[in-house]
């Protein structure tokens, strides 16, 4: 999605983006509810009262009440930017210090094109030596972004940002924390609940989007003609509660379904070996 070098220093290193992720959201199309036919959208010119084909459609920039700039794809191709062809790292700080957050965006793989494989790769084995990253500017989708590159599998992701000025104050909120006081005893069974629900690493598989799995069923269903029963709905917490008795029940509960939870993968194993070997 994006062509250029990393400029570190003197150096040049020529790279390409993609995107690391993507989205999984449902979609649906919007339908007549008469025919279920889709509905489509038209470009309509409301000046010359006709519909405007997608290739005759430009950018405008609004100048003033009905007075635009015309912005072609040129015009943005050749910014006078150091950062429309290239990443400009301008420091380095630790890597702790951006470890997601409010300031953290999109992420992009760099993968280096052959001539610049290795100054890359000196760059990266800098960057997780001194466990620093790299702070730099890019311009891509119409603007600048402020973005990080740090070593990750053996390539440097990138990431934007937000820049300051995007990120809104917490200071109007009201300091309710502030007004709350824990016991010693609550704290402590707090730091118990933490501990059973606590794992030794992240593993993502561990999750899946329920939302998209149950909006499936319902699709399943309907097209099999079957009715779509809705799920009995979760108890609501009570607005009053024993914070101690609540705790004391949520550390039991965690403490139970962990255990459930390593005696099933114990008995998956097995049968994960045996298809292995065969």
């Amino acid at each position: 999605m994006w062509k250029g070098v990393i400029s570190f220093g003197m150096v040049s290193i020529p790279v390409r983006l993609y995107l690391a992720t993507e989205s999984h959201s449902t979609s649906f199309r919007q339908l007549c509810r008469e025919h279920l036919s889709p509905i489509r959208y038209r470009r309509w010119c409301a000046a010359g009262d006709h519909e405007v084909p997608f290739a005759e459609v430009v950018r405008g920039y609004e100048v003033g009440r009905d007075s635009y700039v015309v912005i072609e794809d040129s015009d943005l191709d050749n910014l006078p930017i150091p950062t429309a062809h290239a990443i400009e790292i301008s420091e380095f700080v630790p890597a702790d210090q951006l470890e997601g957050g409010l300031y953290f965006k999109s992420a992009y793989y760099t993968e280096p094109e052959q001539a610049g494989l290795k100054p890359y790769q000196l760059l990266r084995q800098a960057l997780q030596d001194t466990e620093m990253c790299a702070v730099a500017r890019i311009a891509f989708r119409d603007r600048e972004h402020l973005c990080t590159l740090k070593p990750l599998d053996g390539m440097l992701l990138l990431n934007t940002l937000h820049w300051p000025d995007e990120i809104r104050s917490a200071a109007e909120l009201r300091g309710l924390t502030a007004e709350a006081e824990v016991s010693a005893k609550e704290l402590q069974m707090a730091r118990s609940l933490i501990e059973s629900l606590a794992e030794d690493r992240f593993d993502p598989a561990r999750y899946q989007d329920r939302y998209h799995q149950a909006l499936m069923e319902v699709v399943e269903r309907k097209l099999g003609g079957q009715e779509v029963v809705a799920a009995p709905a979760e108890e609501v917490a009570p607005k009053v509660m024993d914070l101690m008795e609540a705790l004391r029940a949520s550390v039991e509960q965690a403490r139970r379904q962990k255990a459930e939870r390593g005696q099933a993968e114990r008995a998956s194993r097995p049968r994960r070996r045996a298809a292995s070997a065969g």
